[in-house]
């Protein structure tokens, strides 16, 4: 499985906010088959075959444009394991166990003072 972060940012669209962007992304996910995703504050995780994801990363690229942006810069990383089955979540879980000796995956118990 595939796990890639996306992030997309709309050029000369006359506003410092993408909120709008962002939302109308979302939405652009909720129609794409085989992927799990996550929005974060900085990007988007999704996780799915790599035909999958680069389907959806397609499909976001092309969501601004639709919306009148007239350029948008879009960014990706990938990590692609095939040697065994991946997910974030798992991947989250295991910094947790080396921290704590416990698995809990919760993103918040790795920094449990956020400021």
């Amino acid at each position: 499985m595939a796990i890639a972060e996306v992030t997309v940012i709309p050029i000369g669209t006359g506003s410092t906010s993408l909120s709008d962007y962002v939302a109308q992304m979302q939405k652009v996910l909720k129609t794409q088959k085989g992927i799990t995703y996550v929005l974060t504050s900085m990007s988007t995780i999704i996780e799915g075959s790599l035909d999958d994801v680069f389907t959806a990363i397609a499909a976001l690229h092309e969501a601004p444009f639709l919306s009148g942006a007239k350029r948008v810069s879009t960014s990706v990383k990938i990590d692609d394991r095939r040697d065994k089955p991946s997910s974030s979540h798992q991947k989250l879980r295991s910094v947790a166990d080396k921290l704590s000796g416990t698995a809990t995956g919760n993103v918040t118990e790795l920094n449990p003072n956020p400021s």
